[in-house]
């Protein structure tokens, strides 16, 4: 890591946001080559003030900031993303910015393509030129050799699996030549452990040839992992600014969070269940990215039923699959009945409640108030929130009720808002998700799907989840089919988990099992064992 002057200086920066004022005084220094670990709770303030050193036009049009960024010895005043790719800041944002009717190489190269001029550039432009495909594949296969991983040059975004998106939108940053600063927001919430650790080992090697990173995760281990120094915001305010030494992930959550966290552990006891709740029996699932081949299982009534395995192997389709979100066929039973598989609104009758891993493309009305996001699908399914007038004669909604139980969940899940009249959109991405849960929750399922039920949460707020869960389990007797990327995640709460591999049931542990055992369930190694 270089020393000398600071690449990039933020002074004094302050910003009154939706009402809130999100960040105090905020400063600190990031030099050549340095990794710097940005960590906080949902809230505290790292979204927005990447959106201030990236020119983000929300900024501007919420009246700016006060303080200053500095880049190279001279302070900047970007008025675009624009403005910021062209002095070097690359930005790969929480949520996709991908185009999905393009490629792979279409995506890395946008709005950089390789070009040659056609007879026609002379009377049209620019615009007349011809694509050189060629160029722009091998420049894209070039900035897909850097990250270390394998991804189809000619595979379209809308069919792959979230975790090559997250690659993908790295991919493009670093094809960009002028790029000296490299932010990235929760870039492994959507990986696995083995791409999170193929990215944390691209990131200390594009480190090492001088560009710097800014690295916001939740994930507190990677944080360690990598970076070489560690800010702390709490509220809007840098607590603490630190090099990475003798620092642990306790030190870290507790400056987050301003309070002791305990650990957690694989669930040591061990509960009897008789009545099966649901019954799944060779479900398979057409969804890109996703292979559910032969998937069985069954789940006990008042259970917590973790599924977990490498990205793509199929988790995630198997939840998406029962409630009719992709073509799907097999039987699933809830109860003694027959699910009508592809009938998404017949499942949600039946008694489940489904929270997806795609929070802002299936989970939220983004233009919509809090109360209309929690309250919606109990309002379409079961007709709750509804008051009868003209005798009858027509329904509207019940503002009142409405209002009252957005409040409810607002206490219950710890939501940061304005009100309960704030859009769904102008929430931070954690307490997106919480909005997701509070929804599933409102309509009071006998069954609850929960996919990827804390990615992009911070450690405190991840707690308070997985405690509503658990609330919900204990206090309600919600079955619980819970699907994660996070192995430590599910031995924390699940009373058995399921691993999938290449679209099957590879094996059901107990959470106490040696973390080995799942391991080799993962890399397929039980099943070779078993055929051989």
């Amino acid at each position: 890591m270089a020393n000398g002057s600071p690449l990039l200086s933020i002074q004094h920066v302050s910003k009154d946001f939706y009402g809130n004022v999100v960040l105090h005084d905020v400063s600190f220094d990031l030099r050549e080559g340095e990794i710097l670990g940005l960590v906080g709770e949902n809230g505290a303030g790292k979204t927005t003030l990447m959106r201030i050193l990236f020119g983000m036009p929300v900024i501007a049009e919420t009246g700016g900031f006060q303080g200053s960024v500095i880049i190279g010895g001279s302070e900047v005043h970007f008025s675009s993303p624009f403005d910021a790719l062209d002095a070097g800041l690359g930005m790969v944002h929480q949520e996709f910015s991908l185009i999905p009717g393009f490629t792979t190489t279409e995506n890395i190269v946008l709005n950089r393509e390789s070009m040659r001029p056609s007879i026609l550039n002379d009377v049209f432009g620019d615009r007349m030129s011809i694509l050189l495909r060629d160029k722009m594949r091998e420049r894209a296969e070039k900035a897909i050799g850097k990250l270390g991983i394998e991804l189809d040059p000619d595979m379209l975004v809308s069919e792959m699996p979230v975790g090559h998106k997250q690659f993908t939108e790295i991919a493009r940053e670093i094809d960009r030549e002028q790029t000296r600063i490299l932010i990235l927001d929760e870039p492994t919430a959507v990986l696995t452990e083995s791409e999170a650790e193929v990215l944390l080992q691209t990131l200390k090697r594009l480190a090492s040839e001088g560009i710097a990173i800014i690295f916001i995760s939740h994930r507190l281990q990677e944080v360690l992992a990598i970076a070489n120094r560690i800010v702390v915001l709490r509220d809007g305010h840098v607590v603490k600014d630190t090099p990475n030494e003798h620092v642990s992930m306790r030190d870290i959550a507790s400056w987050m969070v301003g309070r002791s966290l305990g650990e957690t552990g694989a669930r040591s006891e061990g509960r009897k269940f008789s009545d099966i709740a649901l019954k799944v029996h060779h479900l398979w699932v057409d969804m890109p990215g996703e292979t559910v081949r032969d998937v069985s299982f069954d789940v006990h009534k008042g259970e917590i039923f973790g599924i977990g395995g490498l990205a793509g192997q199929g988790k995630l389709g198997i939840p998406n699959g029962i409630m009719g979100l992709f073509p799907a066929g097999g039987e699933v039973i809830l109860e003694g009945n027959t699910v009508p598989l592809n009938a998404p609104a017949k499942a949600l009758a039946m008694g489940m409640g489904f929270v997806s891993e795609d929070r802002r493309g299936v989970g939220l009305l983004l233009d919509e108030s809090l109360e209309w996001n929690i309250a919606f699908t109990a309002m379409q399914v079961h007709r709750q929130y509804l008051k009868k007038v003209l005798g009858g004669l027509f329904s509207q909604r019940d503002e009142r009720a409405m209002e009252d139980l957005c409040k409810e969940y607002v206490s219950l899940l710890d939501i940061k808002c304005t009100s309960t009249k704030q859009k769904a959109k102008e929430l931070s991405g954690g307490n997106q998700q919480k909005i997701c849960l509070a929804k599933a929750f409102a309509i009071k399922p006998s069954l609850l799907f929960v996919s990827e039920p804390t990615r992009g949460i911070d450690v405190g707020a991840k707690k308070l989840v997985l405690d509503t869960l658990h609330h919900y389990n204990r206090d309600f007797g919600t079955t619980i089919v819970m699907v994660s990327s996070e192995l430590e995640e599910l031995r924390s709460i699940c009373d058995r988990i399921a691993i999938v591999d290449e679209g099957r049931i590879a094996g059901i542990l107990p959470p106490t099992a040696d973390i080995s055992e799942f391991g080799l369930l993962m890399s397929g190694a039980a099943m070779e064992a078993v055929n051989a």
